[in-house]
């Protein structure tokens, strides 16, 4: 979902540094309740392996040019459900810099877009995971439709975002809107790949009782609210 170097230029890059500052107090936000809950080892070890999850996604994983952006598999709701919205939202952020530090400079000025993209979907996918999945289930008990609906969402925010950042960069054509919607359908096919995964790693967390009180998973992994 990286946003294409030159789709969004000028005065027009710093909207993204905007939306991203305001992810990002929100991350804040998230991370001190976590770090009052569970202390800071547990934040600190599961940011790490969030951060690690998702550079493997972006640089080691399949990727492919789409349209306006690329697809990638990036499992948000794994990391949601497994880590905690805190360190996956760390992670996300952490792990898209040091991959674009690392490997791909020229996506840097479309570093606050892109993690805009990232984790403001990740937060809808919170908000939805407190209204579908009741206070006494456990992740590890999650059904098939409930882990759909959080990829679905998690997934159409991200298209949703990319969406605005090509109207913004090119405006409303006939041009744009063809590879926004290449884009949108082929990006949603992950949508049918990400439940299968959720339910086969919470099958995994489920067998593995003894992570429950290690603090390298959230709580909700094992344990009702």
């Amino acid at each position: 979902m990286h946003i294409e170097p030159g789709l969004v230029t000028g005065a027009k890059v710093i909207t993204g540094y905007a939306t991203a500052a305001t992810a990002a107090v929100y991350a804040l936000k998230l991370g001190w309740e976590t770090l009052r809950e569970k202390g800071a080892l547990s934040l600190v070890l599961r940011s790490v392996i969030a951060t690690v999850a998702v550079f493997s996604f972006f640089q080691i994983f399949p990727h492919y040019p789409v349209g306006v952006s690329e697809v990638h598999l990036i499992l948000g709701s794994t990391l949601f459900l497994i880590l905690g919205a805190a360190p996956a939202a760390f992670g996300l952020a952490l792990g898209l810099l040091i991959q674009g530090l690392l490997f791909a400079p020229l996506d840097l000025p479309q570093y606050g877009m892109n993690v805009t993209t990232l984790l403001v979907p990740l937060f809808a996918l919170q908000a939805l995971a407190s209204r579908i999945i009741a206070p006494h289930t456990p992740y590890v008990d999650l059904t098939y439709r409930q882990a759909l609906a959080l990829s679905t969402a998690y997934q159409g925010g991200v298209v949703a975002w990319v969406a605005f950042w090509a109207v913004l960069g090119q405006g409303i054509g006939a041009e744009s809107l063809t590879a926004i919607a290449t884009f949108g359908s082929a990006y949603m096919l992950v949508v049918l790949l990400e439940p299968l995964v959720d339910l086969a790693v919470l099958a995994g967390a489920k067998s593995l009782r003894g992570l429950a009180g290690s603090g390298i998973v959230t709580h909700r992994l094992h344990h009702a609210a």
